[in-house]
């Protein structure tokens, strides 16, 4: 199990296995046992003080992109992972898993499918 608040890197180059590192340790998720991909953005706004430009408070949204991962374990109970990947990357990490998997990415949203599909 991946401890909440890991940071580290997902890749899914290799052939047989999507891999989590960290760098305390290295998870790896065959991708045929992988049976869910979903992808949304958790938006939080944020207040930004605009004293220079005005006497009111702007608002700006700060898009975070988040990656579900469900898979079945060696023991064949249900399990997820949930990634939060930067944006640079989002794209080719989807594209990458869905060739990989052979399913399709489910979009939270239409916005998210926006912003995974370019």
């Amino acid at each position: 199990q991946i401890p909440g608040g890991c940071n580290g890197r997902v890749e899914a180059v290799d052939s047989r296995f999507f891999v989590f590192y960290s760098h305390k340790a290295r998870w790896r998720v065959p991708y045929d046992h992988i049976n869910l991909l979903e992808y949304g953005q958790k938006v939080d706004r944020r207040i930004i003080p605009a004293v220079l430009i005005s006497p009111l408070f702007l608002l700006s949204k700060k898009r975070q992109h988040f990656l579900t991962v469900g898979y079945e374990d060696e023991e064949g109970r249900q399990q997820a992972m949930i990634f939060k990947v930067d944006k640079d990357a989002i794209r080719a990490t989807l594209v990458s898993l869905e060739a990989r998997t052979g399913r399709k990415v489910d979009f939270q949203d239409e916005e998210a499918r926006k912003a995974g599909k370019g």
